[in-house]
Parts: C-alpha cells; sequence; structure tokens
C-alpha cells in the first residue's frame, strides 16, 4: 500500500522516483530512479516527488498483509495470530506462538524501513543541489530526517542490532556493511530529531498536507524514544510540550476527543487527537498484483481482523463486511476490558452474537469469538471502486495519538507527582472513569486497556521487562525473544550476524 502523506501527495506519486520493489534486501537497493540521474534532482517538483517515497514507507503500519499493527499485536499477551489456520501466514504465526526463525522472519519488516532510509539518504545527499527556495529545501530535509528517524526506531525496537546507514549504498559498500550498537542507533534518531524539529511547520492545512510531519509529532516521536532509550527526564520535557496542560488543548492544537469511540469513525481523519496519522484511501483502485507494493493505498488490518464469513441476522448486529479472522483476543484481555468503557468500542464480542442468533460466522484459528473492533471492516466501508474491495479499506491509523503521549509522559515522570496523576487522570476521565492514584502498575493497566490492539502492546511489555512473566506460557524465553531474528537472506554474503539465540 502506498501510505500517501496528502490528497496532494497523491498526485505528485505519480512522479514519484522509482526505486526498487519491496521484496528486495537492503544489500541489493540501487541508487536508480528516473530522476536520478547525473546525481540531482533538477528542481522541487522532482525534491518532492522523491519527499512522497520518502513517505510511503510509513504505511507499514496498516498496509499490506506484513503490516506493524497484526504483527505486533500476535505477539502480546491480549491477542493470537488467528487467521484461517496454523499456515496461514508462517511469519505472524511463528511470533505468536515463538517459534520464529530466521527462515520464516517476514523480510519486509528489515527491508521495507530500510528501503525507506534509502530514499531518505539519497534525498538528503542531493538536496542542497536542487534549484529550490532555500525554506522549502530546508523543510524537506527535516522531514525526511524525521521520517529516517521514525524508520530506524521502528527497526531498532524490532530488530536491536541492526546497520547504520547514513549515505545511499553503492556496488562497492553494501556488502561491507557492519551492525552499529543499539547506542549508535539511538544517538543517531536523536541527533535527526533534534535537528528536524527547528525547521518543521507547527501546524500544516491538513485537507493538503495532512500526515506530514511537524514540530509536535517529530517531538512526540523523539519523547518515545528518549524513554525507550532510558532518558527519562529528557523524555518528560519533550511529551510536556506536546501534551500541555492534561485534558486541555496543547500548542500545537492536541485535544483528547470528548468520546473515545470516536477515534474509530472512518470518516474522522486528522482529528485533535492524532498527532501521527496513517493516511489511507479507496481511490487508488489496489488489487492483488500490487498489494503490498507500496503503490496500493488500503487499509489492510480492516479485513485481516474481521470475522470470516460474517451474516448478520438480527437488527442488533452491526452491518459488517467477512475478514480473515486475525488478531482475535485472549479470554485474560476479555476478562480484563469486560466493564471498561471502552469496552464495546474495542471488542466486538461475536460469541454473545451468536449465541443470542444476532450473527453467525466462521471460526477460525484460535478463536476465541473476542474480536478487534476498532478496525472491524463495515459494509459503509467498503469500497465500490475499481480494484478489489477487500485491499481498498480507507480507515486510517494512529502512528501516535496524545492518549498515548499521556501515559508515556507519567511514565517518564516516575509514575509519580501531580503531573504524572493529571496525565492519567485525563485519560480515565475522557471514558468516565474515577481517579486512581497514579503508579508505575496504574500506567501499564491503563495503557493495556486504552491502545488495545494498535500494536503496542508487545514493545510496551518488553520495554518494562514483562514479557517473560506475561508471555512464557506462549514459549517466549527471555534475552532471546525481547527482538526478532534478521531476515535469513540478509545474511548471506553479508557481514552481519544473527541475533542471539537465533543461530
Amino acid at each position: 500500500m502506498k501510505e500517501k502523506v496528502s490528497s496532494y501527495l497523491s498526485i505528485a506519486a505519480a512522479l514519484m522516483i522509482s526505486l526498487v520493489s519491496c521484496e528486495k534486501g537492503f544489500v541489493d537497493i540501487q541508487p536508480k530512479g528516473q530522476f536520478l540521474s547525473g546525481n540531482y534532482y533538477a528542481d522541487k517538483n522532482q525534491a518532492y516527488s522523491a519527499l512522497v517515497g520518502v513517505y510511503d514507507v510509513v504505511r507499514k503500519n496498516s498496509g499490506g498483509f506484513e503490516n506493524m499493527i497484526t504483527m505486533m499485536n500476535a505477539g502480546s499477551d491480549d491477542q493470537v495470530a488467528g487467521g484461517g489456520g496454523p499456515t496461514d501466514g508462517e511469519g505472524i504465526h511463528g511470533f505468536s506462538h515463538f517459534t520464529m526463525t530466521a527462515l520464516i522472519m517476514p523480510g519486509s519488516f528489515w527491508n521495507d524501513y530500510y528501503q525507506g532510509i534509502f530514499r531518505a539518504n539519497t534525498l538528503l545527499s542531493k538536496i542542497e543541489k536542487v534549484d529550490m527556495d532555500a525554506s522549502l529545501k530546508t523543510r524537506f530535509a527535516a522531514e525526511t530526517k524525521a521520517l529516517r528517524a521514525y524508520y530506524y526506531f521502528n527497526l531498532e525496537i524490532m530488530f536491536k542490532n541492526i546497520p547504520l546507514l547514513l549515505d545511499p549504498l553503492t556496488a562497492t559498500d553494501m556488502y561491507q556493511v557492519v551492525q552499529a550498537t543499539p547506542d549508535a542507533i539511538y544517538a543517531q534518531i536523536e541527533k535527526d530529531l533534534t535537528e528536524a524539529i527547528p525547521d518543521l511547520p507547527a501546524n500544516v492545512p491538513v485537507a493538503t498536507e495532512g500526515g506530514r510531519f511537524t514540530k509536535g509529532s517529530a517531538q512526540a516521536l523523539l519523547g518515545k524514544v528518549y524513554l525507550y532509550d532510558k532518558k527519562a527526564s529528557l523524555a518528560a520535557a519533550q511529551l510536556a510540550e506536546v501534551n500541555g496542560t492534561p485534558g486541555g488543548t496543547s500548542q500545537y492544537g492536541y485535544r483528547l476527543l470528548a468520546n473515545f469511540n470516536d477515534l474509530w469513525v472512518v470518516s474522522n481523519k486528522f482529528n485533535s487527537e492524532a498527532i501521527f496519522e496513517v493516511r489511507h484511501s479507496s481511490t487508488g483502485s489496489s488489487g492483488w498484483g500490487n498489494w503490498g507494493s507500496g503503490s496500493d493505498e488500503g487499509n489492510t488490518v480492516n479485513v485481516m481482523v474481521g470475522p470470516r464469513n460474517y451474516v448478520k441476522i438480527g437488527s442488533d448486529a452491526p452491518d459488517l463486511a467477512s475478514g480473515w479472522s486475525f488478531n482475535v483476543f485472549t479470554q485474560d484481555f476479555y476478562d480484563n476490558i469486560q466493564g471498561d468503557p471502552r469496552f464495546g468500542a474495542t471488542v466486538l464480542d461475536m460469541k454473545a452474537l451468536k449465541i443470542s442468533n444476532q450473527a453467525d460466522y466462521f471460526a477460525g484459528d484460535q478463536n476465541s469469538g473476542y474480536f478487534l473492533n476498532k478496525f472491524m471492516p463495515t459494509n459503509a466501508d467498503v469500497s465500490t471502486g475499481s480494484g478489489d474491495a477487500v485491499l481498498n479499506y480507507k480507515q486510517d491509523t494512529y502512528a501516535i495519538r496524545l492518549a498515548d503521549t499521556y501515559l508515556l509522559e507519567a511514565e517518564a515522570l516516575g509514575a509519580s507527582g501531580s503531573r504524572a496523576q493529571a496525565l492519567l487522570d485525563a485519560v480515565r476521565s475522557r471514558v468516565g472513569l474515577p481517579s486512581v492514584p497514579v503508579s508505575l502498575a496504574a500506567i501499564k493497566a491503563e495503557r493495556r486497556l486504552e491502545l488495545a490492539g494498535e500494536g503496542y502492546r508487545f514493545f510496551d511489555l518488553v520495554r518494562w521487562g514483562d514479557a517473560g512473566s506475561k508471555l512464557s506460557g506462549r514459549g517466549f524465553v527471555a534475552g532471546k525473544h525481547e527482538v526478532f531474528p534478521i531476515p535469513f537472506r540478509e545474511l548471506q554474503g553479508t557481514k552481519l550476524v544473527q541475533n542471539p539465540g537465533y543461530n
């Protein structure tokens, strides 16, 4: 899916540089493209098209079968892989059962992000010579650095031991690349973001530029990076700039939506809670031939998490399209969220609907009957245009939203003090819950219910050191399964070394 950053960018995408397909490993990427002859971009239009190409990889969050949301949900204690059967997606089931190997690790989680990094490196190396307005050039460079930081951060938290590439690879050096230390990766991410933030706009017109990096989204990302890098005071400072007064409107216009359910309304794009939003569209007419290639535009999470062979029987049942039954919730999660005001927006209880003869469906693999309602494929959202309808859902997803940064800041503050209390209270008050004393345990519990099914839980468990205790029953081995194995193909003919425990 091509992750579009605005409707205007979708027009510019037609001029996008022709880089390699998502199937290639980063060592195969060559600096080629219709505009990159002569080692420069001729004008701002070509530079802009190159920037669109850098943004495209953001779609990894929710586009294509191998997307971040459904993959990371599958390895949490809240959800399982699901799907049609135990062989329906070898990689996602391998992660869900912690039987992942380098041979079945989906290579796109590595090479898609390195493709984005390659595109960023190429644009940054050429942009100074482009004949264009200096202020626009500065902004393009800042956005490119922020994107490179975002891609490196996702690679780091997935694989930990990764190469640090800051220049386009050439045929003479690409097989000589070695891994950098995690400290070096974090240092570069933080450098890119601190350099980018001053040159990014505070706000953008969402109709034409929604989805592009702003000061607020880059600061939110930097705050999250600092927290993962164990720099809590720096994280809290950055996140405070983004969050503003808890429950109020921040300097960038961010504000918690009054109704939690409104976060999942398909038409409610770029609302006040969206800090960094991943945009999807049904206008790309995506088909099986280009699904997941970088040129498709639909949200794949929608069809993946819907019940299989769904049939609406009673008037009380939702009007859904059928899906593929991935990411069903565990009984333990269901028991924890039952009674919470966010239950209805989070969980579709197909078990209850079937028992009451309101709806029917075909039970998929590891079926619990509890489906992820935030991204349910509705008939109202089914594309009526050309292409394959199941690949053209248009619901956007949140890469970062305000309730997430509230809870991250409260955690960075040591889960204590009046501001941490106010941040936690604001998240709970929004859904009508009373205040509870702030503590790390309270923040953990709140993140689990507030952000359920959005792809954060596994990373939270690893960051807190809780993955071993929460996932041991699924086969998780501490000291190994906190990170993925490096895909087998990326090791061949290179100096890369496999992550510990996967040899």
